[in-house]
């Protein structure tokens, strides 16, 4: 059960429903081409059903071939079988991108005020519509979106790829002795300062061998992102991001806002734990992880299951019974190796209502938060699998709204039930490291894409360039909390987010979600079971509606700088806290 099963999806390329599968995509383009190239031969009612039911089928075609794909290569980058098997499908998939625009044209055009009401499944699809609608502004000539899709294809996603690629398979030498980057990196979270030192230092020289590589992908995808927004007609890269996040600058500035005015107390308490640490001039970047307070506790698989059961079945059952399934059912890839990928992400399979996990597992509680985090997602995953295939996508910024709700309930389940103050100190920490990281780490490289975004619009940047955007986006972001002198020049390297072409700033999400979560956990503090019921809807409302919507639906305003205040003060306290346990 060490590793994930990937059955339900195939049993591998030469079985019957792949080989059906994937013959079957040339047969659903084709359709979709000849569907794009007679519209408006048939009543708009007519047309736009076949619209929605060729789409609707195709998406589900290739969400299944496209995660099979994804997660065996994740597993497993250097696998040529599956490299290979990815770049043809790739190929194939991007010849369905004329139809799609001349789609979105189609349905842009129509007098949608007036289709909608008039069949059920044009209301169940409102949402889409109207997006659509609202995208045909950026949408352009049928040739240059064909273009921009094969385009992609030996541009962005094969520059992610050679990220990916680099990154896995790079050896880590620490005393005499060759880890992976995953590896190397959970060391991070001993218990043996030498050791987190002496990891943080072989990691630094690791990069030194894959920097350049990595720098050309860094640059290649950011500047294609660059042309794409340009053509499309958005101000910046990060206006398109907005625009497809379903999400307002009037709620990204009040957040950051709150986050400026809060910085000072993580810089506090970044200090106090350098001084309780010995060190004078703020903690070292690879004292981040030390872990405060007395903790020996590790975990098995088995053990990390029943932990998280225990504690979520008083909030859920539903989110519990989730968890079970995801153990039971070897949803999840627990354990580094060469090959495999860093960090850890959740993979969606509605059509199969499931999931699948990644993680790279040590045992130590973070992992088990981790693992917490991505089985949030899961559940996010459950609360949308009835949806139209048309409605399953949710945004970036509210795609880590269940899984950060999920790192609150374990770790307040845990704080609430510490033996005496030293754990109680050590699980508050612990829930400081992870909110540190959402919020001066990501602020750290929100930062640092807004520099490169912006000045590889002049030229290129070398790899020199990256670590000092890097080093000054860091000292902006951690202040006085780090020591100036012991950062970490690299992060640009090992941090797939960087590498997404279609989800540009992916960092910011994360800290709306952690926020948010938190403020959300907060209302169930005092509603109690009956706020469930409003989660579940609000989670099931996120696919078809907008980020401040979605709040609206918990009675919030996420485009004022309050409730982001709010949220902070939470965190505040807990700061307060923990300075006040740890001084004893």
């Amino acid at each position: 059960m060490n590793e994930w099963n990937l059955n339900d999806l195939y049993t591998g390329y030469e079985s019957e429903a792949f080989q059906q599968d994937f013959a079957a995509l040339d047969t659903r383009i084709a359709e979709m081409n000849t569907l794009a190239e007679t519209l408006g031969s048939k009543d708009p009612k007519s047309t736009l059903k076949a619209i929605i039911e060729q789409l609707s089928a195709y998406q589900t075609l290739t969400r299944r071939l496209g995660a099979y794909l994804s997660l065996r290569q994740s597993a497993n980058t250097a696998d040529q079988e599956t490299v290979s098997m990815n770049s043809r499908f790739q190929i194939k998939a991007s010849q369905s991108a004329l139809a799609s625009t001349r789609f979105q044209k189609w349905i842009a055009a129509q007098d949608l005020n007036a289709l909608i009401p008039s069949d059920p499944c044009f209301q169940q699809h409102a949402f889409w519509l109207q997006e659509i609608r609202s995208h045909g502004a950026h949408t352009l000539s049928d040739e240059v979106e064909d273009a921009i899709g094969k385009m992609e294809l030996n541009g962005s996603n094969a520059w992610a790829q050679l990220q990916e690629y680099m990154t896995s398979t790079v050896a880590v030498t620490m005393d005499g002795q060759d880890y992976t980057l995953s590896s190397i990196r959970n060391l991070a979270y001993s218990t043996e300062p030498e050791v987190r030192k002496k990891a943080y230092e072989a990691e630094l020289q690791a990069y030194d061998k894959i920097k350049d590589a990595v720098c050309f992908a860094l640059n290649s995808i950011k500047g294609e992102a660059n042309t794409v927004s340009e053509l499309r007609h958005f101000d910046s890269v990060l206006d398109m991001t907005l625009f497809n996040s379903r999400m307002s600058k009037a709620t990204l500035d009040a957040m950051f806002t709150a986050i400026d005015e809060a910085l000072p107390h993580f810089h506090a308490y970044l200090r106090h734990k350098a001084e309780v640490l010995g060190y004078t001039h703020g903690l070292p970047f690879y004292e981040l992880f030390a872990l405060m307070g007395e903790s020996t506790r590790t975990f098995t698989v088995e053990e990390a299951k029943a932990y998280l059961i225990q504690n979520f079945t008083p909030f859920s059952k539903d989110v519990a019974g989730i968890i079970e399934r995801a153990f039971d059912e070897e949803w999840i890839d627990f354990f580094p190796r060469k090959g495999k990928v860093g960090g850890a992400f959740c993979c969606n399979l509605p059509m199969l209502k499931q999931s699948r996990v990644l993680t790279n597992f040590d045992g130590s509680l973070s992992d088990v938060v981790t693992l917490a985090h991505e089985l949030g997602h899961a559940y996010h995953g459950h609360r949308i699998e009835n949806h139209s295939p048309l409605n399953t996508r949710y945004s970036m910024p509210v795609a880590e709204t269940a899984s950060t709700f999920n790192e609150t309930v374990i770790m307040n389940a845990a704080i609430c039930d510490a033996a005496n103050d030293e754990e109680k100190m050590m699980l508050i920490e612990s829930t400081l490291q992870d909110v540190t990281q959402v919020i001066c780490d990501i602020y750290s490289r929100y930062l640092f894409e807004t520099e490169v975004v912006e000045k590889r619009k002049e030229g290129f940047l070398f790899s020199d360039d990256l670590e000092d955007i890097m080093l000054r986006a860091q000292k902006k972001a951690y202040g006085t909390g780090l020591d100036h002198d012991q950062l970490h020049p690299y992060m640009w390297i090992c941090k797939s987010h960087y590498y997404d072409a279609g989800l540009n700033f992916y960092n910011f999400p994360y800290a709306f979600g952690c926020l948010f979560a938190k403020g959300l956990y907060a209302q169930y503090q005092k509603e109690g079971p009956a706020f469930v019921d409003k989660y579940n809807r609000l989670l099931e409302a996120t696919t078809v509606s907008s980020v401040e919507d979605v709040a609206a639906m918990a009675g919030i305003d996420i485009t004022q700088p309050d409730f982001w205040r709010d949220s902070l003060a939470i965190v505040e306290t807990m700061i307060d806290e923990f300075i006040a346990l740890s001084a004893k």
